[in-house]
């Protein structure tokens, strides 16, 4: 229990610091992290360095994964863009290997020198910061600390058991029997679902000199396939793509793992015996690990292909597809509120164009009285209306995770451009039901009025374009665009409704027309001042 207790704290501690430093990184990359996933649509390549970069910063390849999974899930990212990432994941994983060997390579960084400088200096940076970015950097540098303070726990937890033959007799056997090396190293991860927390927890059992070259270097293969275990949970209950994702995962490792063991095994057992026998350092775990899945990444690359149609065939996927259901989002998402917020900003913008396309149905049902239109108009808008409530919900899960000052900035943004839409989408049928009375009464408006409509539907229809493209962009010249038209539109409802008066005065068509023609602008006005709403909200 002396062994085992302060093990578990320590170990508690090392994922704690790394959360904690995660998190704070993730903070701090905050709008980065989302224009880095605009890379994706480039090719393979830039998704391995993207999958690379973001594992790094969040530092688990289980967790960039179940993101990979939610994506493909939603339907944002493809298998192919999906095979990157998740090669790429491979290989970001390993920067906490490197931070906890730094202990050896630079003697500085001991853990019992700077550990308790980073935490102290991270406390103090906490209490006098006053900026956002500030304090996320302070949760950087008290994670690194805790992370160090957690590995030097584990490590001084285990060193007593160097005098335990049964314990070293342990890592001799998993040495010399391969499968149960892998088996181990497997197992550890799937259970703590955290390769980094396990090639921790390897590299603090190797710093009390208890681990042998041969059985590290097959512990360390398994914890490869043993991190597969957190995306293949996550995918239960997903569509057969997500599913795919998730068995690619899983065979990348796998036969990278049978490739690279059969030539261990050739070179540990017929070529160099003696030096499997040897102990291995921290930094050898390091350098043994970013190899092996470098070496992987560049071995596999161009049959990768070839994994991803093996991985369809496992899964049941004849052709990939890319369905376009009512709302692409992904529970799994929300554990990265970086990335679940980008992604709730694509489907805004996605529910923005079907809005835009219901409003030009909207102007074309004003002009030429469109049965078929009309029909579409009010399919649109429920469409919209499902959208707008799946996208609030999904929100309102996201608020309740931790989640910056920025960010909550932007979720607000995103809840009042929503709401905007979703009025937009209201007024658009409630023209289409004006449409459908004229067509059904016979009604008919003279040339001028028809004139009228059609000059305020087309600035009507030109604001929304730009408030959207302002919401896009937070490009200036497109809001003030924007407002521009709305301002315009105030004038000509003033103007055309004086002059719609006048010619129902005149009885130039029947009284039930010139209301409709009222309510027609007044809803066009109400657009105008929705689309300005979204604009102003992009400053």
């Amino acid at each position: 229990m002396s062994i085992i207790i302060p093990f578990i704290g320590g170990l508690g501690m090392f994922i704690y610091g790394m959360q904690i430093m995660a998190q704070g990184l993730e903070n701090a990359a905050g709008n980065k992290m989302k224009t880095m996933l605009e890379v994706l649509t480039r090719n393979k390549l830039s998704g391995v360095l993207l999958g690379a970069l973001i594992t790094a910063v969040i530092q688990s390849s289980s967790a960039t994964t179940v993101m990979v999974v939610g994506f493909v899930n939603a339907g944002i990212m493809n298998l192919t863009q999906a095979m990157g990432v998740i090669m790429g994941a491979n290989i970001g994983t390993t920067v906490t290997g490197w931070l906890v060997s730094s202990v050896e390579w630079a003697k500085y960084l001991s853990p019992t020198t700077l550990a308790p400088v980073a935490i102290m200096a991270g406390v103090i940076i906490m209490l006098i910061g006053k900026r956002y970015v500030t304090k996320e950097l302070a949760n950087i540098v008290i994670g690194f600390g805790l992370l160090f303070v957690g590995i030097s726990t584990m490590s001084s937890a285990v060193y007593p058991l160097r005098e335990s033959e049964a314990f070293c007799n342990l890592f001799v056997t998993l040495g010399k029997n391969p499968l149960f090396g892998i088996f181990a190293g497997a197992l550890v991860t799937a259970i703590i679902q955290s390769s980094s927390a396990s090639v921790g927890i390897l590299q603090s059992l190797a710093a009390a000199g208890l681990v042998p070259f041969n059985a590290a270097i097959y512990i360390i293969m398994g914890q490869n396939i043993g991190t597969c275990a957190t995306a293949l949970l996550s995918s239960l209950g997903a569509k057969k793509n997500a599913k795919t994702a998730s068995y690619m995962h899983l065979l990348f490792n796998i036969i990278g793992t049978a490739i690279f063991s059969v030539a261990s095994i050739l070179y540990i057992f017929i070529a160099n015996p003696a030096w499997a026998s040897g102990t291995i350092s921290q930094t050898q775990i390091s350098l043994i690990h970013t190899a092996f899945n470098i070496a992987t990444t560049i071995l596999l690359f161009p049959v990768s292909g070839w994994i991803i149609k093996l991985a369809m065939k496992i899964g049941g996927v004849e052709k990939e597809t890319s369905e376009q259901e009512t709302l692409l989002l992904d529970e799994r998402m929300l554990e990265t509120p970086g990335i679940a917020i980008q992604s709730v900003y694509s489907e805004i913008l996605r529910m923005g164009t079907l809005v835009e396309k219901t409003l030009k149905n909207t102007v074309e049902a004003i002009s030429n009285s469109d049965k078929e239109k009309i029909k579409k108009i009010k399919e649109q808008e429920k469409q919209v209306d499902r959208m707008t409530d799946g996208i609030t919900k999904y929100i309102m899960k996201l608020s309740t995770f931790q989640i910056s000052e920025r960010e909550h900035e932007e979720v607000v943004r995103m809840l009042q451009a929503i709401s905007d839409m979703e009025r937009i989408s209201d007024h658009c049928e409630n023209i289409a039901e004006f449409a459908e009375q004229m067509l059904e009464k016979n009604y008919v408006f003279n040339g001028e009025a028809k004139e009228n409509l059609d000059q305020i539907s087309r600035i009507c229809m030109e604001g929304y374009m730009y408030a959207l493209k302002s919401f896009e962009t937070r490009n200036n010249d497109q809001i003030s665009k924007a407002i521009e038209r709305e301002t315009q539109i105030d004038q000509m409802e003033i103007m055309y409704r004086g002059e719609n008066i006048d010619r129902m005065t005149k009885h130039l068509y029947d009284t039930q027309a010139g209301i409709i023609f009222q309510d027609t602008l007044l809803n066009l006005e109400r657009i105008s001042d929705h689309a300005r709403n979204i604009a102003e909200a992009a400053r």
